[in-house]
């Protein structure tokens, strides 16, 4: 094609190494028009308006290409009229005259006539406005126009937009209602912000505080997230979730303001439960911790969980971990997360709701979730999802490859509890020497007494 010919490759390149070079652009642009490319030829003649708006060239090649008339070329002044020459005089320049005779004669000078100034010409009539939208998928513009917004606010000390960080700040819809079993679970709870928050004058009476934080920890898939979301649903409060990602940024100092904004959310939006997930990894041991950056954030926690910049009344704190002994001390000391809750595997009461959760909208026939809980003794929440999902595939398969759907029953059931095996023996047999030898201050009392009633210790 002649839109590739060696020339046309050639000014491609010149162009892209030297983009300010108006005319070779041009050329180019003239080049493509020829070579039957006008839409390339729109776009070069378009980047090459944006450095020289008043090239008229570009005007003349930017018309050619989108197919308009090109603007009338304006006439040419005419030339001056000679005075008549009055008559007895000589003729100024006679065609015999010889050469000599022609330098010894003095002639006399010409008045050129006084001709009138031309009316200026008319511009061509181009609508820029509509070339312009009509390139604006083609070539982007260059320079955009400083918004004056963010300068207005920095010069009267106001934060930018940018500066504050979004938080999803949640409305819980679920209660401690929806929580199956976890009967000590949700007396501690009870004790620790709901009979406070419901009766504000018995509150006041005794001096309660809507302030404090509690502890959750246990192994994992027991639902202590779930728990969480039921205390701020009971409360009417708003539900702040926060996990290691949402804090920890690659900057120095980064970390600790984030962590500020969390919690400067939530007492914009008090009542509100703020739950750190894994809080472990967010306010570990500062004495195992090589970093100083993570120093910095601990540090940080520990101030907002204090209040000392800002009042905490009805900021709730929620946190969960797996390993509570690697919690930093500082954190779990009064007036911080000063109370502590083992969120154990759910009882059997607690297995009958998690599996009635689990297979409300599955096809199913014939099951005896009592049977069945029994059988799942030792399981986590997370674990028994697993086991109504396994024989839900099971059923899927089976009718997969007779061609006919057939329901999830309890032999299915009973096969995939088989399969799953309990997941938390593992974090038992971490805990069991920490509350051996580590339970200072009878922390971990209600750990030992399940591990006593349950033969593990």
């Amino acid at each position: 094609m002649a839109e590739d010919s060696p020339l046309i490759r050639s000014l491609r390149a010149a162009v892209e190494a030297a983009p300010a070079d108006v005319p070779l652009r041009l050329h180019l642009a003239a080049l493509l028009l020829d070579a039957g490319a006008p839409q390339e030829a729109v776009s070069q003649v378009a980047v090459a308006l944006q450095y020289e708006p008043g090239n008229p060239e570009a005007r003349e090649l930017m018309l050619r290409a989108m197919g308009l008339p090109a603007a009338p070329a304006p006439a040419p002044a005419p030339a001056p009229a000679a005075e008549p020459v009055p008559e007895g005089l000589p003729d100024p320049m006679p065609e015999s005259m010889p050469e000599s005779a022609e330098l010894a004669q003095p002639v006399p000078p010409v008045q050129p006539a006084q001709s009138q100034p031309l009316p200026p010409s008319e511009p061509p009539v181009f609508d820029w406005s509509t070339a312009e939208q009509q390139l604006s998928d083609v070539v982007q513009p260059r320079f955009v126009d400083p918004d004056p917004e963010p300068e207005r606010m920095a010069a009267e000390g106001e934060d930018a937009p940018g500066d504050q960080f979004d938080w999803d700040v949640e409305t819980s819809r679920v209660g401690l209602a929806d929580v199956g079993g976890m009967t000590e679970v949700k007396k501690r709870l009870q004790a620790a912000f709901l009979a406070p928050m419901r009766n504000p004058e018995l509150r006041r009476l005794y001096g309660k505080s809507l302030r404090g934080g509690l502890l959750l920890y246990g192994p994992p898939g027991c639902g202590k997230t779930f728990i969480a979301r039921a205390v701020a649903g009971e409360l009417g409060a708003k539900f702040i979730s926060v996990s290691l990602s949402d804090v920890l940024d690659m900057y120095i100092g980064q970390s600790e303001r984030n962590l500020h904004e969390v919690f400067a959310a939530a007492r914009r939006n008090a009542p509100c439960v703020i739950f750190l997930d894994e809080i472990d990894a967010l306010g570990g041991k500062r004495s195992s911790l090589r970093h100083n950056a993570m120093r910095g954030t601990v540090n940080q926690l520990l101030t907002e969980l204090d209040g000392a910049q800002s009042d905490n009344e009805g900021v709730f704190v929620l946190a969960a971990t797996n390993h509570p002994w690697d919690v930093d001390t500082a954190l779990r000391r009064p007036g911080r997360l000063d109370r502590t809750l083992l969120v154990l595997p759910p009882d059997q009461p607690a297995r009958e709701a998690v599996l009635r959760y689990h297979l409300r909208d599955r096809p199913i026939e014939g099951v005896d979730l009592g049977k069945l809980a029994k059988k799942t003794d030792g399981y986590s929440g997370a674990d028994l999802a697993h086991v109504c999902e396994s024989a839900a595939e099971t059923a899927l398969l089976d009718s997969a490859a007779s061609g006919q759907v057939r329901m999830i029953g309890m032999r299915d059931l009973l096969d995939a509890a088989e399969q799953v095996k309990p997941s938390v023996e593992a974090w038992f047999s971490a805990a069991r020497n920490v509350a051996m030898f580590a339970n200072e201050g009878g922390m971990y009392d209600d750990l030992v007494a399940y591990l006593k009633k349950n033969r593990k210790l």
